[in-house]
């Protein structure tokens, strides 16, 4: 895994979760613990005040920016913000300035997978696609996934040991064992955002490292 920023793993999360020393849910057990969860940091992170919204993914933005892997990578895996997700947009106007590669993914709604496009200028390029979500247009050219050498990956929550939960359909699951082990797995999050403990099952796919507003959390 890249080690471009400090293990923060003694710093306390914001979310309470599930205590640490309970043995992991499964099943039906296992997925209302999920959807208890998600419902609880989304209605965090949605509370937070425009101002401090702002500041805050401004500053995740900046993070993720200054990492040594960010600068080396050449074709990066980006997200647009859903909801009321961090904004990365300034995070890939930072990429195509350095002249990197951008792809954003688009939802196969018949293989329930993600395709990856390429994307230069959002304004042209971009659309609301599954479930409003913006998403590359059909002009864009297709990325294959061996292509790829960075991932910013999204997420509802994230605890320190980087478990994350995503909203509940697996895209991200079937799609990053996709990617070339060594490809960086990066999440930005709001502080909120970070609990105690994820519930997990063994399908789900940690990233490598979560980045908030003030905290910086690797495997």
């Amino acid at each position: 895994m890249p080690h471009d920023v400090p293990d923060t793993r003694d710093a306390a999360p914001v979310g309470d979760a599930m205590p640490i020393g309970d043995a992991m849910p499964v099943g039906v057990a296992l997925h209302q613990a999920k959807r208890t969860l998600r419902e609880d940091v989304i209605a965090r992170r949605d509370a937070l005040a425009p101002a401090v919204r702002s500041a805050a993914e401004a500053r995740i933005a900046e993070r993720i920016g200054a990492m040594p892997a960010f600068a080396a990578a050449r074709v990066l895996l980006m997200t647009l913000p859903f909801r009321n997700e961090w904004d990365t947009r300034p995070l890939i106007a930072a990429a195509h300035a350095a002249g990197k590669r951008v792809a954003l993914p688009r939802v196969d709604e018949r293989t329930r997978m993600l395709e990856l496009f390429e994307v230069t200028v959002l304004a042209r390029d971009v659309g609301p696609g599954y479930r409003g979500i913006d998403e590359p247009l059909a002009h864009c050219r297709p990325v294959a996934a061996d292509a790829i050498d960075w991932v910013l990956v999204p997420g509802v929550g994230f605890d320190p040991d980087c478990r994350r939960l995503g909203y509940g359909g697996g895209f991200y699951d079937r799609l990053l064992p996709l990617l070339a082990t060594a490809v960086p797995r990066i999440a930005g999050a709001f502080d909120v955002q970070v609990v105690e403990r994820v519930p997990a099952a063994p399908h789900d796919i940690a990233v490598d490292a979560v980045i908030t507003e003030s905290r910086m959390y690797t495997r």
